[in-house]
């Protein structure tokens, strides 16, 4: 891997957009929503749950992974789910740039990290050249080229598929083109400052799509919407290739033997999906599961008395969060009591925060202060919101919520009832009955919702409940797009709806300061000023309560000790799973 520093150029930074981040040795990344700890109260089972045979391969060597979320769509337009973005590094795996288990960039179907000294950036920092591989072909033995780039380009802005984002390439980009079949150009309007994790990057899922495989279909049907292979992507690129996807039970990807890096050394990739966090610790100690994906803190100790696995941390910029449903369009909008920021404040005060991660968490982490905690940007002075009942119950009267005869506050004849909506993952369950009882000891009346994590972060063309706003405080864990700090869900112009089906704003925010101070970070290339950029953004947040940290989410892995070769990485996890191997 080569990193290219040119100090004496401020357009420098665009070589090397992770560069500052190893100076902060953690993260924090995009619509990725995902759960990352469990609940060490609830009845373990003595046994591992039935489970999925792990089909014969052929060959031996079959690494079982548990997976407690299923993936929601296999087409990396159609999603920000990171259990589903895992999936693209070994099936899809033509991301320009990728990132090592120190979060270093590598070029990957690029030849080399474009910089203004090899001529891959162009002196106005407007123009990206990327000169890719010539020995890398899809599965059915096609080329992969810079055409599949320029078509998946054309498929995120083309208004008859309602995909999950179109940023950056309708914000920043003016074109992307070939120059020739293994040279794509991409124009920016503006000097770019994210591009490394932004431009067919596995980290804002936009890696190629197979373009012989797809435009017929797209050409047919008039969409992608509804493409087969966007749950049988039977042609792909990487060092697994899918085979088959059987829902509520498992995904199974079969070994390459053509990837361009070398036929990976195990035979097959079996996800086997799990019911619920307990089922997963149960087929960890039953030797039934090599990886187990987001351990909770309090398991650790059981499980290094195993001596079977080994339980790598590993920083990816992940909070365990709350967002507010801030739309007030009808059709989307939550409770009104949300519009202010007060209400908001005294939502947070209510809760022990703090004795959440205590009681469920062990006190193995803690609430973060703000998105970027663990970043060069983060912005150290904010003050944290204290857990002051009291005082929360001040600002309600003030807000004009006052208790009425039932014990539940109201307003205008409004009652404060919220719908708190998340998974079924069991800690958030549980985090669920505790606010409850904290708001409810404040006058604050809740119902507790919670989702298939498939059906929770379905996208807004898909109907998904947070996507098109059935809810009043949503809980999931987010993150930038690691290890870049560029976040792009407060935009306005990501608030999905009829009319604007893309979007990751699912707290449906449009304040014009913080949105234009989105978009001038992203468009500055100087370390420095971005980071000052950064914190006034921060303190716009915590200012209006537009989010806020239940707690500081890092990834506890399991891997047995019969796999070898397995280094996480918090950007791209799989990236290196051409080298696992698995001893029998």
């Amino acid at each position: 891997m080569k990193r290219i520093f040119a100090p004496s150029s401020i357009l420098a930074i665009l070589i090397v957009t992770a560069a500052w981040l190893a100076a902060a040795c953690a993260p924090v990344a995009a619509p990725g929503p995902a759960a990352q700890a469990t609940q060490p109260a609830v009845a373990q089972p003595t046994s591992a749950p039935a489970a999925t045979a792990a089909p014969s391969t052929g060959g031996n060597k079959v690494i079982t992974i548990s997976y407690t979320q299923e993936a929601n769509n296999l087409n990396p337009l159609y999603t920000n789910q990171w259990f589903t973005q895992n999936l693209f590094d070994l099936f899809l795996d033509n991301a320009l740039i990728t990132f090592n288990d120190k979060n270093e960039p590598l070029p990957w179907i690029a030849k080399e990290i474009p910089s203004i000294e090899n001529g891959g950036i162009s002196a106005d920092g407007k123009v990206i050249t990327f000169n890719l591989r010539d020995d890398v072909k899809w599965s059915d033995g096609t080329p992969l080229t810079a055409d599949d780039y320029v078509f998946t380009y054309e498929m995120i802005l083309s208004d008859k598929n309602t995909v999950t984002s179109r940023d950056p390439f309708e914000s920043e980009v003016a074109s992307v083109v070939t120059k020739d079949p293994h040279t794509l150009v991409v124009t920016f309007n503006e000097p770019y400052a994210p591009w490394m994790t932004s431009i067919f990057s596995r980290a804002n899922s936009s890696v190629a799509i197979p373009k012989h495989i797809l435009q017929p279909v797209f050409e047919k049907d008039g969409t992608l919407d509804n493409a087969e292979w966007n749950r049988a992507p039977t042609v792909g690129v990487g060092p697994f290739l899918f085979k088959e996807w059987e829902t509520g039970s498992h995904l199974t990807f079969q070994a390459n033997p053509d990837f361009w890096m070398g036929a990976p050394k195990a035979d097959q990739i079996f996800f086997r999906i799990v019911p619920d966090d307990a089922s997963q610790l149960a087929a960890i100690k039953a030797g039934d599961t090599d990886i187990g994906v987001f351990i909770s803190p309090s398991d650790v100790p059981d499980l290094e008395k195993l001596g079977t696995v080994d339980i790598p941390k590993v920083q990816s910029g992940y909070k365990e969060s709350w967002y507010f449903n801030m739309s007030t369009d009808p059709a989307t909008m939550g409770n009104p009591a949300l519009q202010d920021a007060n209400v908001r404040r005294a939502l947070v005060m209510a809760v022990d925060r703090n004795k959440i991660t205590q009681e469920l968490l062990y006190g193995l982490t803690k609430p973060a202060l703000t998105f970027w905690d663990g970043m060069a940007q983060a912005n150290t002075d904010i003050e944290p919101i204290p857990y002051d009942p009291e005082g929360a119950k001040k600002l309600l009267d003030d807000a004009g919520w006052k208790v009425g005869s039932d014990g539940i506050r109201e307003k205008d004849g409004v009652k404060l009832k919220l719908r708190y909506v998340t998974t079924t993952r069991e800690v958030r369950k549980n985090t669920q009955a505790i606010v409850q009882q904290e708001w409810k000891d404040i006058g604050i009346d809740s119902e507790l919702i919670n989702h298939p994590s498939d059906v929770f972060f379905a996208s807004f063309g898909d109907k998904g409940p947070i996507a098109t706003g059935q809810y009043d405080i949503a809980e999931w864990s987010n993150s930038p797009q690691f290890p870049d700090p560029n976040a792009v869900d407060w935009l306005c112009s990501e608030i999905p709806s009829d009319a604007n089906p893309p979007g990751g704003n699912w707290e449906f925010i449009c304040d014009k300061d913080l949105d234009a101070l989105f978009q001038e970070q992203a468009r500055t290339v100087d370390a420095k000023k971005r980071i000052e950029l950064f914190k006034q953004i921060q303190k716009i947040i915590a200012d209006q309560v537009y989010w806020v940290s239940i707690w500081d989410d890092p990834d506890l892995w399991t891997v047995s000790k019969k796999v070898t070769g397995v280094k996480f990485s918090g950007a791209t996890p799989f990236w290196n799973a051409y080298e696992w191997d698995k001893m029998e």
